[in-house]
């Protein structure tokens, strides 16, 4: 899968929120000022293209449509991310995160409430 341009991903996004509709409806969704409408018509063809975005004719224009669940999405991003950032290893991915001084010991415990609870979950599976 492809990974989307800033651009295309703040359309999706958008039309991931309002689940389907006409080209005016995703620009409706931009904060001011709001890109043009021929603008955010050239980014949906785009991800038409790409697979991601189909359409219905409804009289003389089309109402677009997701093709795919952001959540799907944001899960082969991260897969990528991961493998060309942190070497296909999400374990440094994590421990890169844990040396963060951004990273607050309370969002630490999180995490680690987080990987247990997962784990007590694989083990009774």
């Amino acid at each position: 899968m492809e990974v989307l341009t800033k651009a295309e991903e703040k359309a999706m996004k958008f039309l991931w929120s309002i689940k389907k509709g006409l080209i005016r409806d995703v620009v409706k969704e931009y904060d001011e000022p709001k890109p043009a409408y021929t603008t955010i018509a050239t980014i949906i063809k785009i991800l038409e293209k790409k697979g991601f975005v189909g359409r219905r004719a409804i009289a003389n224009t089309y109402e677009y449509y997701p093709l795919i669940k952001e959540e799907d999405y944001s899960k082969k991003y991260m897969k990528s991310f991961v493998k060309r950032y942190f070497s296909d290893s999400f374990k440094s991915m994590v421990s890169a995160f844990g040396t963060n001084e951004e990273l607050s010991t309370e969002d630490m415990e999180d995490l680690i409430k987080h990987f247990q609870n997962q784990i007590d979950k694989k083990k009774t599976e």
